[in-house]
């Protein structure tokens, strides 16, 4: 038995829920998304809220998975999703230009990353990156790819990260020789 798959997912005002078939799709005042589910999962509108069940006991796993799914569809067309990123080391610096967010990170050249046309980015200071939109995976998916572009160092701190994010520093040679 899931204990996430069977708490309702509340529909905020202004929501919409629709199903056709295994596709999802809920509509709010920020736009709309779509999902697939799995044919087994049934869902049921009543009391303001998305209830889910499932047939075959296999499928209790699924049931949890949509639900998390609409839960973060819901909460994205209603408010949307919303990560910030921190560049830390001497002369790193991002801006946006256009439709491209170029970033100077101790690289001989300027590494530039296109942004998707349903997220918006904007660099509050030349040290933040601000990624905002309704699509929870696409928001975690853009920011994983800004920050390849330059991983968390340990040893000297510097790097791209979420903020927020626990950063975990290491000694280095220096504490081989003391005892």
């Amino acid at each position: 038995m899931s204990r996430i798959g069977n708490k309702p997912v509340k529909l905020e005002n202004g929501v919409t829920f629709d199903r056709k078939g295994d596709e999802i799709t809920i509509t709010g005042s920020k736009g709309t998304l779509k999902q697939v589910v799995d044919k087994g999962v049934k869902t049921e509108v009543k009391d303001n809220g998305v209830h889910f069940t499932y047939e075959d006991p296999n499928l209790n796993a699924k049931q949890g998975l949509a639900r998390a799914l609409v839960n973060n569809m819901v909460i994205g067309v209603s408010k949307g999703w919303e990560k910030k990123l921190v560049i830390a080391g001497v002369g790193y610096k991002a801006q946006v230009s256009g439709n491209k967010l170029v970033m100077s990170l101790g690289l001989s050249h300027q590494v530039e990353v296109v942004i998707p046309a349903d997220l918006k980015v904007s660099c509050p200071s030349a040290t933040e990156i601000l990624v905002s939109g309704i699509d929870k995976q696409k928001v975690g998916q853009f920011c994983a790819n800004v920050r390849a572009k330059r991983p968390y160092e340990p040893y000297h701190g510097y790097g791209i990260h979420v903020d927020g994010e626990k950063l975990v520093r290491k000694v280095g040679k220096a504490a081989k020789g003391k005892k």
